[in-house]
């Protein structure tokens, strides 16, 4: 172990919200070779154009780092960063096919003396159970001798411009102590807010996944709780901000879950736990709940509209905002599809505008015909699903332009406090 050098040249696998960043930082330090499989995603960075809204065109286009979709770019490379995304399929088990393709991959270039470390969301123990037999097959090389394996979970937050690769703490590992070290320097070079050397990758997996589990299952609590009120005849939001002022009550809100980390890890624990025989009732109850608000925020919408009288079927509804979070141009799994798809079980015809989804994405994903300006008509109901910051900066006349007489004005996020609003979550 004592011959394993520091590596000088960086390569990482998956150019998304994870992997940009790792790229344009590690690239201020070592030669640094940024690849995916998605040759249009490689030369819009190329050209200087994120889709992601994560790095402008001038820190683009000023980098060292080379963008490549060809592997062979990667050969001379002894550090791997693999930042693939990590999905669920329809029956809610995880799909490592982009992790198991990368590892493919890398197996195809792995040389003796090389680091693969993954950032990847899995289940524990996916590093060396599922991705270091597909390296060592690949490479014909043995794992822990001729090549090494870490784990440095992601806690990339898309859309955040606070918190960031550089001033989140990381979280390091490796597969062997020598590995954690040099693992952990290398993460020490671009994190300014420094690193946490995990005891194992095992553990370094878990962090990760029960991060996102954690703050599922308080917002879980939150949705059943506005459940309830709602019941009892009570604003949420009331109820919440007096809560709040104890010291030590955590203020999570209701609303939707979706995005491809807090909707999408607790499936990954919940996989592992039932492998090994153990049922996770808590964990699953609140992805359940969470899961079905969709249904329940289209459902209280509908009341609504009947209250007030509006004949619900081919009435119009204006869904305001379909990305998965705000101010963040991502739509997938996005649970506002889960609101437009009941309502249109109903006879309602739905509209959707969204400043910053990408229109042709809304089409290919979701057959949705998005609006990326204020309509000019009017509306039986608006729903405020997101908070991007055009919505959030609307006016009570401008709410007024896009209503009907009697429309009601449904708020998800708590993005407006203006009186018109009739309900919010």
């Amino acid at each position: 172990m004592s011959t394993l050098q520091m590596p000088t040249k960086v390569a990482v696998l998956g150019l998304g919200y994870v992997g940009l960043p790792l790229v344009l930082e590690f690239a201020k330090h070592f030669d640094t070779v940024g690849f995916d499989v998605n040759t249009q995603r490689v030369e819009e960075l190329q050209q200087g154009h994120d889709r992601t809204l994560e790095a402008t065109r001038e820190q683009l286009l000023s980098t060292t780092a080379k963008f490549s979709h060809d592997s062979t770019s990667m050969r001379d490379c002894q550090f791997f960063i693999v930042s693939v995304p990590t999905p669920i399929d329809k029956h809610h088990q995880p799909d490592l096919s982009p992790l198991t393709g990368a590892s493919h991959t890398v197996a195809s270039v792995l040389k003796r003396g090389d680091i693969v470390v993954y950032e990847s969301t899995v289940f524990p123990g996916a590093t060396e159970e599922v991705c270091v037999p597909l390296l060592e097959e690949g490479s014909e090389l043995v794992f822990n001798e001729d090549f090494f394996c870490g784990y440095s979970p992601e806690r990339i937050n898309p859309g955040d411009k606070s918190h960031t690769l550089t001033n989140i703490t990381k979280v390091t590992s490796g597969s062997t102590p020598d590995v954690a070290e040099i693992v952990d320097a290398m993460y020490a070079k671009v994190v300014t807010a420094g690193t946490y050397k995990a005891s194992s990758i095992k553990v370094a997996e878990a962090a990760k996944v029960i991060e996102n589990t954690q703050r599922d299952v308080n917002i879980a609590l939150i949705n059943e709780l506005a459940l309830i009120f709602e019941k009892i005849g009570i604003s949420t939001e009331e109820v919440l901000d007096a809560a709040a002022t104890k010291w030590n009550f955590l203020h999570f809100h209701p609303g939707l879950v979706g995005g491809h980390c807090i909707g999408v890890d607790p499936y990954y624990l919940t996989y592992k736990a039932q492998e090994l025989g153990y049922h996770p009732e808590m964990i699953l109850a609140g992805r359940r709940l969470n899961d079905e608000m969709g249904i329940y925020i289209a459902d209280r919408v509908v009341r609504l509209m009947l209250k007030q009288k509006i004949q619900v079927s081919q009435s119009k509804v204006l869904i305001m905002g379909l990305t998965f979070k705000e101010n963040c141009p991502d739509l997938r799994n996005t649970k506002v599809i889960d609101v437009i798809r009941e309502l249109q079980t109903m006879d309602v015809e739905v509209s959707v505008y969204d400043p910053w989804a990408d229109a042709d994405e809304a089409k290919r994903y979701y057959d949705i015909e998005l609006m990326n300006q204020l309509p000019t008509e009017q509306y039986d109901a608006l729903v405020l699903t997101v908070p991007h910051r055009e919505i959030v900066a609307l006016t009570e006349g401008d709410y007024h332009a896009m209503s009907k007489d009697n429309c009601v004005i449904f708020d998800v996020k708590r993005i407006s406090d203006s009186a018109i609003v009739t309900a919010r979550l």
